[in-house]
């Protein structure tokens, strides 16, 4: 499970906005082995934590590239999973790996769809003349979409902006925040701490009636923002920020030896080759 909050403005009119400003928290088993982002490919040229776990090795869940491609993905809350199928972090890497645009990749992701359990994938290209932003679940639409701009958008383990009370509240204070003006540092901090909003948003029937087969307990820990429940929640927050100029920030925070009171964060700023 996984929730990401994004506002995409390709070409901002301030000259202190962000072509992107990029949210999202990763909610794990703490046991399962995965490392921290770091640059990775054959030129060093892809940011990414990864899949360390048997049989997904190399998978991953979120990450940009100096080319300007970037990939999220959220698992699509379903008690029924297929043991046997391909591992879905799979699809961010591949195409932060790939030449194929955001749309076509998704096309092609869309072809092969029924080999994953549910999942919603994000695709960008940040490019000097033109940022393309698209989305594809296999759970939703047969065919991918582009997003538009300037929007805000809101993607939990549902369909893109699906209103469960866990989106709805996170969106609302993100948007609070990204229509601030704040230095670079500020804005990343005051994005941190919306990640780790622990407050409980339910009753939520929508929500309930996708997680039919789970527990009541385990549904009630997944409603909210950040999840909080023995052996499983939120365990990294990313923010990603893209200026005007090409310029990006990429902060991650992440739990220490499966425990809430360890953390460590990392940053790191680059420039898009556009």
């Amino acid at each position: 499970m996984c929730i990401i909050f994004l506002k995409f403005d390709p070409r901002p009119a301030s000259k202190n906005a962000y072509r992107l400003i990029l949210a999202a928290n990763r909610d794990e088993l703490y046991s399962r082995p995965s490392k921290a982002a770091e640059f990775w490919g054959s030129n060093n040229e892809i940011l990414s934590g990864l899949d360390l776990e048997e049989g997904k090795e190399g998978g991953s869940w979120l990450g940009i590239s100096r080319r300007g491609k970037l990939a999220a993905l959220t698992n699509y809350l379903d008690a029924r999973q297929n043991p046997d199928a391909q591992g879905r972090g799979s699809l961010v890497s591949k195409y932060l790996m790939d030449n194929l645009d955001s749309f076509a990749y998704l096309r092609k992701v869309s072809s092969e769809a029924h080999s994953y359990n549910g999942f919603n994938l994000l695709t960008a290209d940040f490019r000097t003349n033109e940022d393309t932003l698209c989305y594809y679940g296999n759970k939703g639409s047969s065919e991918p979409i582009h997003l538009k701009a300037a929007g805000i958008y809101g993607l939990s383990n549902s369909l893109l902006e699906t209103p469960w009370r866990k989106l709805q509240h996170g969106k609302r204070l993100f948007t609070g925040v990204v229509n601030k003006t704040l230095s670079p540092d500020g804005l990343v901090q005051e994005l941190l701490h919306i990640l780790n909003n622990e407050e409980l948003n339910t009753p939520d029937p929508a929500q309930e009636r996708q997680g039919e087969g789970f527990s009541k307990a385990i549904l009630r820990a997944l409603s909210a923002v950040c999840v909080r429940s023995p052996g499983y929640g939120t365990r990294t927050n990313t923010v990603i920020l893209i200026d005007r100029e090409g310029n990006v920030s990429f902060t991650e925070r992440n739990m220490l030896n499966c425990d809430l009171t360890q953390w460590s964060t990392n940053s790191f700023h680059f420039k898009l080759q556009e």
